[in-house]
């Protein structure tokens, strides 16, 4: 890559040149997404999504966003604050991801039934939170799909004492495609600037989204989703969609 890959043009060249592919590719693995992301709302199931760091980006474009699913829930280290009365000095720690029992406690405090589909989001898919998290959701019995980095994963060890990865794990693996470390543009000096795995990952979310959207219109159902709230009556509407799954999805400001 040329030192003049790195700008405005190049990155959008070379991200371009990645989602162009990747929406070609991964046509085989978004349709299993799509069938466990149908599936679960099919059971009256809640989609648990979970990511760290700037993993939580791409939680938030499944969990509770207009235009989207109504039956999920954002599961959030944050949690343990929120739900389980720890104080706010406990984020402080940023190694609290490598912890090992901080899943067991966001999980118990989800309540999540058999039914519930976790999608779980990691670049590396090598932290211990990420990886407990996946284990304890197949030890439950649920349905397991992971976004993450193959070509990261690959090249690191296991950071879990299982020797598991995520990828390892998940019933639907969807690889977004981001190179290891995720950034894209490698610099002259070493190093790369620019980060890919948000934009893949927003793709391959929505691209499964619209095909699990797909297959419930086709058995005749309509897909519950949300209404931006700021159009008339969207606010409004929302909330009788959210009754069903009173208790089961959370709500807070963000």
């Amino acid at each position: 890559m040329s030192d003049e890959s790195v700008s405005a043009e190049g990155f959008a060249r070379e991200s371009l040149t990645v989602l162009r592919d990747l929406t070609e590719s991964a046509r085989e693995e978004v349709a299993r997404a799509a069938e466990l992301i149908a599936d679960c709302v099919r059971s009256d199931g809640v989609i648990q999504a979970f990511g760290t760091g700037h993993s939580q980006a791409i939680v938030l474009e499944l969990a509770g966003r207009a235009g989207g699913l109504v039956p999920t829930n954002r599961l959030s280290i944050a949690d343990l604050v929120l739900y389980g009365g720890d104080g706010p000095g406990v984020l402080d720690d940023p190694l609290l991801e490598r912890q090992e029992g901080v899943a067991e406690r966001i999980y118990r405090l989800a309540e999540p039934r058999p039914q519930d589909l976790f999608v779980i989001i990691s670049n590396s898919g090598v932290n211990n939170v990420i990886v407990e998290t996946a284990l304890l959701a197949k030890e439950r019995g649920h349905r397991l799909l992971a976004i993450t980095s193959l070509t990261h994963t690959r090249a690191v060890p296991a950071g879990h004492p299982s020797g598991k990865k995520l990828a390892d794990l998940a019933d639907v693996v969807l690889d977004n495609r981001a190179p290891r470390g995720d950034a894209l543009l490698e610099l002259p000096a070493g190093g790369a600037v620019c980060a890919l795995s948000t934009l893949t990952g927003v793709m391959l979310v929505q691209m499964a989204v619209a095909e699990a959207s797909k297959l419930l219109l086709d058995a005749g159902q309509r897909p519950p989703v949300y209404v931006s709230a700021n159009v008339p009556g969207g606010f409004e509407g929302n909330l009788e969609l959210e009754k069903r799954y009173a208790g089961r999805i959370r709500r807070t400001a963000s």
